[in-house]
């Protein structure tokens, strides 16, 4: 069959989705994205597939793709991060039969893209991003998609999407933030940017940033003219939310693992998506957030589940009559509801910070968290302070090491050059010397070869130091003294 593109492949293949599950690392796994379909969801992407891994492990394959076809999880795109256009085809040729669509991830502002060289951190290499397109778009059978974050600039970006356009994308995702714009500091997505993006090209869009509830779904679709709306964390705290419903809590939580036990998936993305869920009651409840923590099974979560129903329950049997919800909550802790990412200044306040000039919390002074003082120490630090009670984290007390004369790193104590073992080995070399400190024996084994070439050829035997003319040859002995 043909493939369709622009709005012809969003009517016909999408079924004009306009409620999409974003692509979420580890989050949006097949028993999750089945559930939100359940309950709305009309389209939905995979994790984001690292294209390179993709390509070389089979079991990488199976297990993220392979292994979870499912006729009920249709209309799906596939997502990958690559850098590379023939690695990124390659990949995308071992999916397509697996879905409806590709997509190329380049709005992870995430430190592990920019150290991958993916992502948000490719929206300045057009000429990479337009080269990638065009091979997709030739060699793929299934269309090709894009999902990106804007720039500061509202020109800028409406460039950067039509050269996407341009090069063959047939639907773009836009997440109305810049790269910057993560954690603490992601604020308000921009509609505005969003919007020019959608007046400017001819293919689908879709709208990502500031979705908590079905409202807002229905506003952005109103301010931006976007033909979809994709939601990320409104959905994981609410499977719910193209329904327009808060549900009781646990109903998902049920929900969602009777379905893992028939597409089980790690124990990792179950536990992470019932501390999405039980967010708000966790913080009420914080002995059961640790036991969710530790907890090593499904059935373990399983049985924390049902306990925090259990105190729910309790708690909703003795609530007085005109009672509200406490700490600002819009519903009860154990309705689903979104979470309110706090800014830089509310997260200062809570930490009794004021924070940098600019009302940005500082991190924690490397001292103040090795003092030893637990309540101050990083909580992979206080990890490791409960695996061993003995651990002390005060500089004060960690060992000394010299340094090696060459190149700064720990010498070796025994060492007669008062160097590392890599530097000692080219000297020990070069000088034809003994280190028995790092196990280095270049003179002794020299001084046998020749003894050995002398008892063999009646050669004699000429002194380490008369290097002249026989240089060359005695340097092919030593090397082949040190791989003996």
């Amino acid at each position: 069959m043909p493939k369709l593109r622009g709005e012809a492949f969003w009517r016909e293949t999408l079924r004009s989705a306009h409620y999409v599950v974003a692509p979420m690392v580890d989050q949006s796994e097949l028993a999750w994205r089945l559930l939100s379909r359940r309950h709305g969801a009309q389209l939905c992407y995979t994790p984001m597939l690292h294209a390179q891994v993709f390509l070389r492990d089979a079991n990488y394959r199976r297990e993220n793709l392979y292994g979870e076809a499912c006729p009920e999880d249709r209309p799906l795109i596939v997502q990958f991060c690559a850098n590379d256009p023939e690695v990124f085809v390659q990949a995308a040729l071992l999916a397509q039969d697996y879905c409806d669509a590709i997509d190329l991830n380049l709005g992870c502002p995430q430190m592990i893209a920019k150290r991958g060289h993916y992502g948000a951190f490719l929206q300045e290499e057009w000429d990479l991003l337009q080269r990638m397109i065009l091979l997709a778009n030739e060699k793929l059978s299934v269309p090709i998609t894009c999902k990106i974050r804007v720039f500061p600039d509202i020109d800028k970006t409406v460039k950067y999407a039509q050269m996407l356009e341009k090069a063959g994308c047939q639907l773009l995702t836009v997440h109305g933030r810049t790269k910057e714009q993560k954690g603490p500091l992601a604020g308000v997505a921009s509609w505005e940017h969003i919007q020019a993006v959608r007046k400017a090209v001819n293919i689908p869009v879709f709208a990502n940033g500031n979705i908590q509830c079905l409202s807002d779904v229905e506003e952005c679709i109103r301010k931006t003219g976007v033909h979809g709306v994709m939601s990320a964390e409104g959905n994981l705290h609410n499977p719910a939310l193209f329904e327009g419903r808060n549900p009781l809590v646990w109903e998902m939580a049920e929900e969602y693992l009777e379905i893992v036990r028939k597409y089980p998936c790690p124990l990792s993305y179950v536990r992470a998506h019932l501390f999405k869920l039980w967010h708000h009651t966790l913080q009420v409840y914080q002995q059961l957030r640790e036991e969710l923590a530790k907890v090593k099974t499904l059935e373990g979560i399983v049985d924390v589940n049902r306990e925090l129903k259990l105190r729910c329950q309790e708690e909703i049997a003795n609530q007085k009559e005109g009672e509200k919800p406490k700490e600002g909550l819009p519903f009860f802790h154990w309705i689903c509801q979104p979470y309110i990412r706090p800014g830089p200044k509310e997260r200062c306040r809570e930490n009794g910070d004021s924070g940098t000039e600019k009302g940005v919390r500082g991190k924690r002074a490397l001292e103040e968290e090795e003092d030893g003082n637990s309540e101050l120490l990083s909580k992979n630090k206080q990890k490791k302070k409960l695996r061993n009670p003995n651990k002390s984290f005060d500089p004060s007390l960690k060992p000394k090491y010299a340094k090696c004369d060459q190149c700064g790193n720990p010498k070796g104590t025994k060492c007669v050059f008062n160097m590392c073992r890599g530097c000692c080995k080219k000297r020990a070399f070069k000088e034809v010397a003994d280190c028995p400190g790092h196990g280095l024996l270049f003179k002794t084994k020299y001084e046998k070869s020749l003894s050995w070439q002398h008892s063999q050829r009646g050669i004699q035997t000429p002194e380490i130091s008369q290097r002249g003319d026989a240089e060359v040859g005695e340097t092919a002995v030593l090397k082949e003294a040190d791989d003996s």
